[in-house]
């Protein structure tokens, strides 16, 4: 019997007013793989993951997550069940010292004995974090407040973990190590599903990708075969 996909998203459309933002949205992510969401600016990447996350509510169309439908649950519920957001821009709390941002991360969490463990993974993978943890999270540089910003929602303990432009605004030095931190990440167990305008890199550590064109996706295959298509480079890959 087929493995059933972690999340799937079947026929959704979703408006902001009486605008049409994404139209008949066929989109699954199976536990284990990175998959990219591509597309240019306003082609509705953002907005697929505000609804998964039911920050905006699809007109039609299900939004399932390990087999159960999720759209019409409150955020909060959906991140309890094991999605969590890296935002654009990271959107820390930039009063808040770095130790205090990643236990907000674990804010939904009941299980606070596992809070040291985790705690430890994240600074594992972030020893900058540890060495600043009692520093305002708004003091760090763009790159350092990148790795607060995926510690706090690694520390939730998402099977899912959605990322919202992981390059934006960073250095072209910190973006391939950003990369290497998702596959890492996917490593120890996190599925991931990425939101990214810079293809090459996204496609060069994903299995398969989803390209999305004003509200509607236009191309989905392995990561391999998209980075070999012809549309694929002349679109996006600017090839």
């Amino acid at each position: 019997m087929p493995e059933a996909p972690l999340l799937k998203l079947a026929g959704v459309d979703t408006f902001y007013g009486p605008i049409p933002i994404l139209q008949d949205i066929y989109l699954e992510v199976y536990a284990g793989e990175i998959v990219c969401l591509l597309g240019g600016n306003a082609s509705g990447k953002s907005t697929t993951l505000k609804t998964i996350l039911g920050l905006v509510r699809p007109a039609r169309g299900t939004v399932e997550f390990r087999g159960e439908r999720i759209d019409g649950l409150p955020t909060a519920q959906i991140v309890a069940r094991g999605i969590a957001i890296v935002p654009e821009n990271r959107r820390i709390f930039p009063q808040m010292s770095v130790l205090e941002n990643l236990e907000m991360g674990a804010y939904l969490r009941r299980d606070r004995r596992a809070f040291a463990e985790d705690l430890e993974r994240v600074l594992g993978l972030f020893p900058r974090l540890r060495e600043r943890l009692r520093q305002a999270g708004g003091t760090l540089s763009g790159g350092e407040q990148q790795m607060l910003a995926v510690g706090r929602a690694l520390m939730s303990r998402p099977s899912l973990l959605l990322m919202d432009e992981p390059s934006m605004g960073l250095a072209p030095v910190l973006v391939e190590r950003s990369f290497e931190l998702i596959q890492e990440i996917n490593r120890q167990g996190t599925t991931v599903l990425m939101v990214e305008q810079n293809a090459q890199m996204a496609l060069s550590i994903a299995r398969r990708g989803y390209v999305l064109q004003t509200g509607r996706i236009v191309l989905a295959d392995t990561a391999e075969n998209l980075l070999a298509s012809e549309t694929m480079r002349r679109a996006y890959l600017g090839t």
